[in-house]
């Protein structure tokens, strides 16, 4: 018998976020037909902005990279508040697109955005395999260091 999404998170001893509403004009998720888009997520923490710099200037390889976990975290909280805390209903995990805020010289933007994948694929095992865009970008809302967004299948 596989472990349902819930126990996994308790093994990891994950407590997801709560979600905030937006502060602009767009919806945290949208479903169309069997796909879930998760808008981009932050490293949002408590309501507060962390992880806030340019990668390979003000903030390291490293810390960008957790708060790329962060923003995963942020994602699932987002895919739970969507799907009425059932995320036993996510049939996969299809693409993560991750925008590291960088120094024009900094190279490390797919290492940077492992710290969102290696989240999805522990919370969902298999189901959280994905394909993936990692892009460097020369500003984030509200200056933080990294941004992701992601699209999920959901069954029945």
């Amino acid at each position: 018998m596989t472990k349902s999404v819930h126990d996994r998170l308790a093994e990891l001893g994950i407590v997801l976020p709560s979600v905030t509403a937006p502060t602009a004009t767009y919806i945290p998720t949208k479903a169309f037909g069997s796909t879930l888009y998760v808008s981009g997520q932050v490293p949002k923490v408590d309501g507060q902005m962390k992880f806030v710099g340019k990668v390979g200037e003000t903030i390291s390889a490293e810390e960008a990279k957790e708060g790329a976990r962060v923003c995963a975290m942020n994602i699932v909280a987002q895919l739970y508040a969507a799907l009425d805390g059932n995320l036993d209903r996510i049939a996969g995990c299809s693409r993560v697109r991750g925008f590291v805020n960088a120094a024009p010289d900094f190279g490390g933007h797919a290492a940077v955005i492992n710290g969102a994948s290696d989240l999805i694929v522990e919370i969902f095992g298999e189901k959280g395999r994905h394909t993936r865009t990692a892009i460097g970008v020369g500003s984030l809302p509200h200056g933080v260091a990294v941004e992701v967004d992601a699209d999920f299948e959901i069954a029945d």
